[in-house]
This record gives structure tokens, sequence and C-alpha cells, in this order.
């Protein structure tokens, strides 16, 4: 079977769309992270992760319905899948175990 990997990108994408549930379109996701990383992304970047990520089955998509503020097109929306939610499981995991090594010792001058 194929190892799934998880880019630090995509793990904030991914964390992102499970936040919004159901909720989460390109650019809710876009406005999102921006808000929280105080940087600003490139919607592209999003597109490009969430395409991604939708190969490696760990996100779901579907089609909101038309609207006239945008110009007839349809959001896509995601939702995160059990294998999504299992590699953000397995990276909190990993992170938690890792950042949990780091010696008790004094940073201070």
């Amino acid at each position: 079977m194929k190892q799934h990997t998880l880019g630090e990108f995509e793990e904030l994408v991914l964390l992102m769309v499970a936040a919004l549930h159901d909720e989460a379109y390109g650019v809710s996701i876009l406005e999102n992270l921006e808000e929280n990383l105080e940087k600003k992304l490139n919607i592209s970047a999003v597109h490009v992760a969430l395409k991604r990520m939708e190969d490696k089955g760990f996100v779901k998509s579907r089609f909101g319905g038309i609207t006239e503020d945008r110009g007839g097109r349809r959001k896509k929306f995601y939702v995160i899948t059990a294998l999504g939610k299992r590699m953000l499981d397995e990276q909190y995991a990993l992170r938690t175990n890792l950042y949990a090594q780091i010696p008790k010792i004094s940073f201070s001058r």
C-alpha cells in the first residue's frame, strides 16, 4: 500500500478544512489561514493543496448551488475524510512526541 504523506502547508489547509467543516471552500480557507498565520497567502496555493489532498483521499468535495453574486459560478466545498482525520491525528501525535523530547533547560539569557 502506498504511504501517504502530508506536507506542512497541506497540514495547515487540512486543519482549516476540518475546522470549517461543511463551510470550507477556497476563499474561506484562505481568509482563515491568513488571519491565523497573520500573513498573505496565494489562493492558487490553497487550490493546489486541496487538489493534491483530494487525490490522496484526505478530503472530498461537492459543488454548492449556483448564485448570482458569483456570476453563476458554484462554490466547491471540501470536507475532511476519515483518512484525512487519521493523517492529522498521526501528525499531532508525532509533533507532540517530538516536542516532549525537548530537554527541560532554560533558554533565558
